[in-house]
């Protein structure tokens, strides 16, 4: 019986959803920010949000594409930022916080 409660207990989180570390740190959203500065700056708010709402479950696999380009994206940006950025939407609830910041930004600047 003992052993059968250490394998729930190990199993218990195996197929969780969410994260376990929820919470952003300030680096992190240091730079959530700075691209919500840069899409909010090209004019590009309400396309950026529109596109992030529709495909914002796909998240994980949008952080897999930032992997995988990488190398091409080496040469237009930072390469430590690019690949913090993709750490960062591998995370579920990354894709709403740049929303949330992008429309915080917004109402700021209106």
């Amino acid at each position: 019986m003992l052993s059968w409660k250490r394998l729930r207990q190990q199993l218990a989180h195996a197929f969780a959803l969410e994260p376990q570390r929820a919470q952003f740190s300030t680096e992190e959203l240091a730079l959530l920010d700075k691209v919500a500065g840069l899409i909010l700056r090209r004019g590009m708010a309400a396309p950026a949000v529109l596109f992030l709402e529709s495909l914002g479950s796909l998240s994980f696999l949008g952080s897999q594409v930032l992997h995988g380009l990488k190398p091409f994206l080496d040469v237009a940006c930072d390469p430590i930022e690019l690949e913090r950025l993709a750490v960062i939407l591998e995370r579920r609830n990354s894709v709403d916080k740049l929303i949330a910041l992008i429309q915080a930004q917004t109402t700021t600047k209106s």
